[in-house]
């Protein structure tokens, strides 16, 4: 074992050297012991084995180059990152480093030149077993808890043991409103409605299993961020259709609010940017256009919620219980939360000029609590308890276990959200990304919170193929369909259906399709649209790591988009980076699981949830040159710049800019 420096009297580093490396062969492992002030610095786990690799096989270069690749990616970035951490560059050091170099060349010297493209490679294979915790399964499978999970199309409700493992669901998708261009509408009793059949529906299927509704601890619960809801407090009745996030109706009163004075103070508050992504300027616009909002709200019996809110009041009975709450994350949307205290900030809601006395706002409370949330007042699961709530981008960071400062998940799902959890403090970014809650397990833990880029065009792409244009006649031949064509055929498609979000924030881009020609078919603009979505991460990723100072080295993604092949390989290509893909991509819906089960003592501590979700996870390796994945880029930048300004002509006096 050979020791490569210090850093400080109780942090160490060293690499077990790597013998002549045989034909087809890599034997090695990198071990890292740090200590916290590492920790805090290169987010990694103190005495964590980073990475264990044995790999034996014999005439497979096509198997084998990948492994080799993912291997010295990830050695080099830890002995590079050394000099970060203010390791000394000894002779020793400088030569293991030469070392590195020496077996990269040799294990590529060795491999075919005519090796096809590299295929998703299996996780267990990077992983070290021997250090895993071992929990106790024939427990763990007899505690269940279900996971309500409303989404932008629908709702599904998954029953998960306390392995993680989904053994009853039901999904209904529920109808989408466009009264008009730009306007995107939910009718809020369907929302509840869908939640109980699907509850009910999953409900039976556990029992026909030969599980009783007992075996059931606890619920949570998750939804689509920044959707509103409001409703009269002495009927409990809707006062207006559920405006949802996409939608941009606001653009003309975002471009007033930027005006108003105290508007460059904002994000510093709560961590947002102005917008019509947020709660607040829908809130705003009802108030202004909806004369019964108005009145409700002058009288003082206007309630507002987003999605979780009315979900919650609902199933805990309505006026009868008035659980009227909200958590730290979905609360963290809506402009109307300081970032920092958690709690409701007068100078947040003074500059929307709303006045407190007369809006009724959810309590804030945490993520994951036995009894802030209540329990379900009807149907099978009637008094069982509703013990954990989180925005649908925080429950999928805590599905896939992003609990350690540095980690990072994109979720492909209507839109695309790409969360990296920055610790305890908020970052405020400077690069057009939002701040936010990325989860609040109460108790003595503090929140954590996160920076994200938020994407409005994705699966719903994909949807505009099939609904609109007629393309393919379900969501997932788009693979199909964009893998017929090598490439896109010189096309380049600007997905902005509602502008552009993180980190543009453009409001008058139109959705642009550039570089048709009588060459383009169908598979070209498919295969643009695929490309549309990892392009715009890319961007996302590229604005983090300005923020951080952290370069990201592997991405977790899930989302029906994650479910293509060719859409992650195309995602690992253009970002440079590997992609990690869990075999079961329902992980929103287990977040919620997970801070339910917390609550109700399933989970006590983080470390007793690494074997959840583990098995059969599959990596993307980049497989393109750094230069090629460039010039795509580049290109995509252009494209952006040239879609700007489409106004409507109402919204810019008659003339477009």
């Amino acid at each position: 074992m050979t020791k490569l420096g210090t850093c400080s009297p109780a942090a160490q580093v060293y690499v077990v050297s790597t013998p002549p490396l045989p034909r087809f062969r890599v034997h090695a492992r990198i071990v890292f012991l740090a200590n916290n002030h590492i920790c805090q610095h290169r987010q990694l786990h103190a005495t964590r084995v980073l990475h264990n690799s044995k790999i034996r096989r014999k005439n497979s270069a096509t198997t084998l180059r990948p492994r080799i690749s993912q291997f010295l990616r990830i050695s080099r970035a830890i002995v590079c990152s050394l000099e970060d951490l203010g390791v000394s560059t000894a002779p020793t050091f400088k030569r293991n480093r030469h070392n590195l170099s020496k077996i990269s060349n040799m294990a590529f010297e060795n491999l075919s030149a005519q090796d096809p493209d590299p295929q998703p490679i299996p996780k267990e294979e990077f992983t070290d077993s021997s250090q895993d915790t071992q929990l106790d399964e024939e427990k763990l499978k007899n505690f269940f808890i279900g996971a309500i999970d409303n989404g932008t199309t629908s709702t599904r409700f998954i029953i998960f043991d306390g392995m993680g493992e989904p053994v009853a669901q039901h999904q209904m998708e529920f109808k989408q409103y466009y009264p008009q261009s730009g306007w995107h509408e939910h009718n809020p009793k369907e929302l509840v409605s869908t939640v109980k059949e699907c509850m009910d529906r999953a409900t039976n299927i556990f029992i026909d299993q030969g599980h009783d509704v007992s075996d059931i601890k606890a619920v949570g619960l998750t939804n689509q961020r920044e959707t509103i809801v409001v409703w009269d407090t002495a009927t409990g009745e809707p006062l207006y259709n559920a405006i949802a996030w996409p939608d941009t109706r606001t653009k003309g009163l975002v471009r007033e609010l930027k005006a108003r004075e105290g508007a460059d103070e904002l994000q510093d508050i709560c961590g947002l940017p102005l917008s019509t992504y947020s709660s607040s300027v829908k809130l705003v616009w009802l108030l202004n256009h909806e004369e019964s909002v108005r009145k409700a709200y002058d009288e003082g019996r206007l309630s507002f919620g987003t999605v979780d809110t009315w979900i919650l009041w609902n199933l805990n009975g309505g006026k009868e219980r008035d659980v009227h709450v909200t958590d730290t994350t979905n609360a963290s949307r809506t402009m109307f939360m300081n970032l920092h205290t958690v709690q409701y900030d007068d100078k947040l809601l003074e500059f929307f000029k709303l006045d407190r006395t007369k809006l009724n706002l959810p309590k804030i409370v945490p993520s994951s609590s036995p009894d802030a949330f209540g329990s379900i007042s009807t149907g099978l699961l009637k008094d069982v308890r509703i013990a954990g709530c989180l925005g649908d981008q925080s429950s999928a960071l805590v599905g896939q276990q992003g609990f350690t400062p540095g980690s990072a998940k994109n979720t492909y799902g209507t839109g695309c959200f790409l969360l990296y959890n920055v610790g305890e403090e908020p970052v405020i970014s400077k690069h057009g990304l939002l701040a936010t809650v990325a989860y609040d397990f109460g108790g003595k833990r503090k929140p954590v919170y996160a920076l994200e880029g938020s994407i409005a065009v994705a699966g719903s792409g994909v949807k505009f193929l099939m609904n609109n244009m007629g393309f393919i006649t379900h969501s997932h031949k788009i693979s199909d369909l964009a893998g017929s064509v090598k490439d896109n055929g010189g096309c380049i498609f600007v997905t902005a259906f509602s502008g552009l979000f993180a980190p543009y924030w453009i409001d008058d881009a139109k959705g642009t399709i550039f570089g048709i020609t009588q060459f383009t078919e169908r598979g070209h603009i498919a295969r643009a649209t695929l490309e549309a979505t990892c392009f715009q991460t890319k961007a996302i990723l590229d604005a983090m790591e300005l923020d951080s100072g952290h370069k990201l080295n592997m991405l977790a993604v899930d989302g029906g988009m994650s479910n293509s092949n060719l859409c992650m390989q195309t995602q690992a290509n253009i970002i440079g980076i590997p992609v990690d893909r869990p075999a079961m991509r329902e992980t929103t819906a287990l977040g919620a699981a997970i801070a339910a089960g917390f609550a109700v003592g399933v989970w006590k501590e983080f470390d007793e949830l690494k074997e959840i979700n583990q098995k059969d996870r599959m990596i993307f390796e980049p497989n393109i040159s750094k230069e090629e994945s460039a010039k795509m880029f580049k290109k995509w930048g252009r494209a952006v710049e040239m879609c700007r300004g489409w106004l409507d002509a109402d919204e810019s006096n008659g003339e477009f800019s």
